[in-house]
């Protein structure tokens, strides 16, 4: 079933929204939430919250990508289960990974939000990304964004595992040059 039908079926307030967004967008979300979890049962958790939540945020949105939509919804939950899992104990997943690798380009200590304003960090970083070769771009969005392992990511582009850790490497730092000439860090 095409985006615009499924979003119209929530707009009805039709249950079978649910049951339609579940078979095309079913895996896709179990997917970026395994991601941040690495716990089959929290990511079902996290699907069926997003489920709820989409349920009753359209109306009033209407998404044109509702793919992006679902995903973003997806990925908050999830590392918000994330989070308070981790408040309780330390928990290793693709999230906590992709964070580790991100500390040296995005703050000195880790902790970005102490340091500057959020948008005029996510402005930057995503100015850097459009510099960026379309494939160096994606690989970046793959592992940082939807939190992809290095192994599904060399297997989608049909690269090396080192070629992807290369990749990332490269882009990350050419990331903490950006973010140092742009005085943000």
């Amino acid at each position: 079933m095409e985006d615009s039908k499924i979003v119209e079926l929530y707009w009805q307030r039709n249950e079978s929204a649910i049951s339609e967004t579940q078979q095309k967008y079913g895996n896709y979300l179990i997917k970026i939430a395994f991601n941040i979890l690495a716990d089959i049962e929290d990511s079902r958790e996290s699907v069926n919250d997003t489920y709820l939540k989409a349920w009753y945020s359209m109306p009033p949105h209407k998404p044109t990508v509702l793919s992006t939509f679902l995903g973003k919804i997806v990925r908050q939950l999830s590392i918000d289960i994330y989070r308070k899992k981790k408040a309780q104990k330390r928990y290793g997943s693709e999230y906590a990974l992709s964070l580790d690798e991100l500390c040296d380009c995005a703050s000195a200590d880790g902790a970005p939000d102490k340091e500057v304003d959020a948008q005029l960090l996510a402005k930057s970083i995503g100015d850097y990304l459009m510099s960026l070769s379309e494939e160096s771009r994606n690989v970046f969005v793959c592992r940082y964004y939807f939190l992809d392992s290095v192994r599904d990511i060399a297997n989608y582009f049909g690269a090396s595992e080192s070629k992807i850790k290369s990749t990332l490497h490269r882009t990350r730092l050419g990331l903490k040059i950006h973010l140092e000439k742009e005085g943000l860090l």
